[in-house]
């Protein structure tokens, strides 16, 4: 068996980001998505040397879905889904008004329900195919297209978005 860790590491190093960025927006909280990938990578880290050939990235993202799944799976964490979302501070027009509004669609994006917010996700975040969504989800393509339907359907519902299409995201009318 040959030595998989300097590979692993290059790995990490140059995917991580991004790998920790699909799980922040699947788990919407830092903490839980760098404890994700890290239960990720640990899954994948013994199998390396059969990964590294194929598609490893892909494989990792996969991991990745699936222990969140397991997770959503396994725990109840007391949140209840509410029918608004809370109204987003009032802005005005400052520098970080695209840092507001990306925190906006990620607050709606998280108010989903987790197949819903893991067909988002991948479809709109990763740039998925519908067929690799439903690869990496273990689901058939209509399931991906109707969970992706509801899933818009329910952010169109919640989202300013005739708004912020109209005046930049300023929601103070200047």
């Amino acid at each position: 068996m040959r030595d998989a860790t300097p590979d692993f590491e290059e790995f990490v190093a140059a995917c991580g980001p991004k790998l920790l960025r699909t799980a922040w927006l699947l788990t919407g909280d830092p903490h839980q998505a760098e404890d994700l990938l890290q239960t990720a990578l640990a899954k994948v880290w013994p199998k390396w040397d059969r990964i590294s050939i194929e598609h490893p990235e892909a494989y990792v993202r996969k991991v990745l879905v699936n222990s969140h799944v397991s997770w959503w799976r396994r725990r109840w964490t007391g949140e209840l889904p509410h029918e608004e979302l809370p109204e987003p501070p009032v802005q005005r027009a400052d520098p970080f008004e695209d840092v507001v509004l990306s925190q906006v669609v990620a607050t709606a994006v998280r108010a989903l329900p987790p197949r819903q917010r893991a067909v988002v996700v991948l479809r709109y975040f990763e740039d998925l195919s519908v067929e690799e969504t439903a690869d990496v989800l273990r689901c058939t393509t209509g399931t991906v297209k109707s969970q992706t339907h509801r899933a818009l359907a329910s952010l169109r519902g919640k989202l300013p978005v005739r708004e912020l299409m109209l005046d930049g995201g300023r929601r103070d009318g200047n």
